[in-house]
C-alpha cells in the first residue's frame, strides 16, 4: 500500500514538473517573438510631436513579430493593413564600400527600434535590368514598417557604379548616404580574399594577390585591378558630389566599427536624426569569433556570418608598401573632402 502511494506521489510530481517546464518554455518563446525586449519609451526627435505620433517600443516589437509571420505567410494582408504597415522607399542607403563592413553596419543599425533593414542587397540602381523594372518594383523589395520608421538598404556596388548617383538623385535628392571605409590596402586584400575563397570552393585556380595588384610590365600599381580601383575612395566620391552635397554623406570608420563599434553607431544615429537607443548592452565581444556580436534582448543574440573575418593570405611586404604609397595622396584628398581623418599609413 505504501509503495503504491509513493509511486502515485512520484507520478504527480512528474506531471507537475512537466507542466512547469512547459510553461517556462512557452514564456521564453513568447519573449523571443518580441524580437526587441526594451523598456517602454517614445520614438521622438524627427518622428513627430510628442504625444501625437509616439510609438511605444513594445508596439514596435509586436510589429516586428507580425512582420516575421507575414514573411512566413502566417499573417494576412488584412492584419498588415490594420497595423498601418507600409513598404516605403529608403530614407538612407549604405552605398559602399565593398569589404568595408557594410553588412556589419546594417545589422548593427538594425538594433535601433526605429530602423528597419532590407535583408538582401537589392542592386536596383547598379543593375540596368532591375532599374528598368521601375521604382515600384524597388519599393516592393523593401520590408514592411511603420510610416515613422526609417528603411535602410545596402548595396556596396552603388559606390563605384557610374550611373548610380544620378539614379538615386532622381528618386530622392535629399536622401542620406552612408559610406563605410577601411584602410585601402587592407580592404583590397580583403576583396581579393573573398574572391579567392569563391574560386577555391569551385576547385579553381587563381592568381596571387601580388600578380594582380602590380602590373608585371611596369612594376607599378595596377589601377585596372578592381580591388585596387575600389580603394581609391576619393575618385568615386567626387562623382557622387556632382549630385549631392557633402552634408548628405556620413563616413563610417570600418576599422573602428570592428574594434569599438558603439561610438561609430552613435555618430550614425546623430546623422540620421534618430534618438539615441543603441547602447553597450546591445554589443558584446565574442572572444571565439574575435568580433562584436549583437544583443537584441535577453534571449535573442546574433553574430555575423562565419564568412566575416576571413584570414588574409600573406602578401609580400614590398607590395604592401608600394600600395600604401600609391594610396597616400588619394587618402589625403579624401580626408580633406570629408572632413574626417583616419590613421592610415
Amino acid at each position: 500500500m505504501l509503495f503504491k502511494q509513493q509511486a502515485l506521489l512520484r507520478q504527480k510530481l512528474f506531471v507537475l514538473g512537466s507542466l512547469a517546464i512547459g510553461s517556462l518554455l512557452y514564456l521564453v518563446a513568447r519573449v523571443g517573438s518580441l524580437d526587441r525586449l526594451q523598456p517602454l519609451c517614445p520614438i521622438d526627435g524627427r518622428f513627430g510631436p510628442r504625444g501625437q505620433d509616439e510609438i511605444p517600443l513594445r508596439a514596435l516589437q509586436f510589429k516586428r513579430g507580425l512582420l516575421h509571420e507575414f514573411r512566413k505567410g502566417n499573417a494576412t494582408k488584412e492584419q498588415v493593413r490594420l497595423h498601418n504597415l507600409v513598404q516605403q522607399l529608403p530614407k538612407a542607403i549604405i552605398i559602399g564600400v565593398r569589404k568595408g563592413g557594410t553588412r556589419a553596419l546594417l545589422e548593427m543599425l538594425n538594433l535601433h527600434p526605429a530602423v528597419v533593414k532590407a535583408s538582401q542587397e537589392i542592386h536596383f540602381f547598379d543593375n540596368d535590368e532591375n532599374y528598368a523594372k521601375g521604382i515600384e518594383w524597388y519599393r516592393k523589395k523593401m520590408p514592411f514598417s511603420y510610416p515613422h520608421q526609417i528603411t535602410i538598404e545596402k548595396s556596396p556596388a552603388y559606390f563605384i557604379t557610374e550611373e548610380v548617383p544620378e539614379r538615386i538623385y532622381k528618386m530622392n535628392s535629399s536622401i542620406k548616404l552612408l559610406i563605410i571605409v577601411r584602410e585601402p590596402t587592407t580592404r583590397a586584400i580583403s576583396d581579393y580574399t573573398q574572391v579567392l575563397e569563391g574560386k577555391e570552393r569551385k576547385n579553381k585556380t587563381y592568381y596571387k594577390f601580388e600578380k594582380l595588384a602590380i602590373d608585371p610590365n611596369t612594376c607599378e600599381v595596377n589601377t585596372k585591378y578592381k580591388a585596387v580601383r575600389t580603394s581609391i575612395y576619393t575618385k568615386h566620391l567626387e562623382r557622387w558630389l556632382k549630385y549631392f552635397p557633402i552634408e548628405q554623406f556620413h563616413i563610417v570608420d570600418g576599422d573602428r566599427l570592428i574594434t569599438e563599434p558603439l561610438p561609430e553607431l552613435q555618430l550614425v544615429e546623430k546623422f540620421l536624426n534618430l534618438p539615441p537607443r543603441i547602447s553597450q548592452y546591445n554589443l558584446y565581444f565574442n572572444a571565439t569569433r574575435g568580433f562584436y556580436c549583437l544583443r537584441f534582448n535577453i534571449v535573442f543574440n546574433k553574430c555575423l556570418a562565419g564568412s566575416k573575418g576571413r584570414i588574409h593570405p600573406e602578401v609580400d611586404t614590398s607590395v604592401i608598401t608600394k600600395l600604401r604609397k600609391f594610396f597616400h595622396p588619394f587618402n589625403q584628398k579624401f580626408y580633406q573632402i570629408t572632413g574626417r581623418t583616419f590613421n592610415w599609413p
